[in-house]
């Protein structure tokens, strides 16, 4: 086991350090000039030199990809030209809520995809599994931030202008209300679950189709498998069936799409943060890119990189630790 996680851990560092480097040299090459941008369209040429030297611009590529990847380690990130903070600053006020957002929509996004796959399977080919499979199709094809946009019509306009119950009528924007900080502790946590439901939802329509027909695929191909025609053949319940010999099975390539899905759910989510006001990684990256914030960029970018490589370690240590065969494999 031990030596299986310093392989991943190891993988997982080169894999950061390879997309640190091309994302370094794409925006570092791409058009544009951040002192311009630093000082201002009315600045002087001395003006603009002076900051091309602050900023590190003046030495060459190599020398500055290795003085930011050295400062990177020690926590120096630089200054962020958009916010004119510390990026390690404005990273660690952002980070939160997109990781509040990201890790609630996978955790109930794999939990509904799982239960509905597993009905699905053991329905196959009935009205409910084809209904339940067109639904998750129509909800899957729909732009995000068209999804969003109606969900605030639904529940923010639609439920204040038709009278709905309070706990139906749903803030739009923001992370919190402008009274969170008179609310009692345990108001200020229903004020940020309420400010969560919309953005969490819309997420959680967009990803949990792909999740569901995972499941039920799996699940199909598990109840074709020797073990579990045995079993059926022997006569035990087809609930026992099921739960003991293929759910178990079968949550297995589940789990190994949850990891490859981290990239795609936090990129995803920051365009839902943007639409919501979301004030997380989605509102530092659009203004990173708008400023042309090349500090900030590289930031958000190596954080998320690292964010996804933990993911990685860890489900591969939940793999290993849900599939005996796997940790008969590490014993031999």
């Amino acid at each position: 086991m031990l030596r299986r996680l310093g392989i991943r851990l190891l993988t997982g560092v080169g894999i950061v350090l390879l997309v640190t480097t091309f994302t370094f040299l794409l925006i570092s090459l791409a058009p544009g000039d951040p002192a311009r941008l630093w000082v201002g369209p009315g600045a002087g040429q001395a003006e603009l030199e002076a900051a091309r030297q602050v900023l590190g611009l003046d030495r060459p590529l190599a020398v500055r990809y290795l003085m930011w990847l050295a400062n990177f380690v020690r926590g120096e990130w630089g200054t962020s030209l958009a916010y004119q903070q510390p990026v390690a600053r404005v990273i660690a006020s952002a980070v939160p809520h997109t990781l509040l957002l990201s890790c609630a929509s996978l955790l109930l996004t794999y939990i509904i995809g799982i239960a509905i796959g597993a009905v699905q399977a053991a329905r196959r080919r009935t009205a409910v599994d084809t209904g339940l499979t067109v639904a998750s199709l129509l909800v899957y094809g729909m732009p995000a931030y068209w999804l969003a946009i109606m969900l605030v019509l639904v529940f923010s306009y639609g439920a204040a202008r038709f009278g709905w119950p309070a706990w139906l009528q749903l803030p739009a924007l923001g992370v919190a209300g402008l009274d969170a900080d008179f609310l009692s502790p345990w108001g200020r946590i229903v004020d940020r679950l309420r400010h969560l439901a919309l953005p969490l939802t819309t997420v959680i329509l967009l990803s949990f189709g792909e999740t569901m027909m995972l499941m039920r695929m799996s699940m199909l191909e598990t109840m074709r498998e020797e073990h579990v025609l045995t079993a059926r053949a022997v006569g035990y319940p087809d609930r026992v069936i099921r739960e003991k010999h293929v759910a178990r099975n079968a949550i297995m390539p589940v789990l190994t799409r949850l990891g490859l899905s981290l990239p795609f759910v936090l990129v995803g989510s920051l365009v839902i943060e943007r639409v919501f006001l979301w004030s997380a990684m989605g509102r530092v990256v659009f203004d990173a890119v708008e400023f042309y914030d090349l500090p900030m960029l590289l930031g958000v970018l190596s954080v998320v990189g690292v964010l996804t490589m933990v993911a990685h370690v860890v489900l591969d240590v939940a793999h290993v630790y849900l599939d005996p065969r796997l940790r008969y494999a590490e014993g031999s």
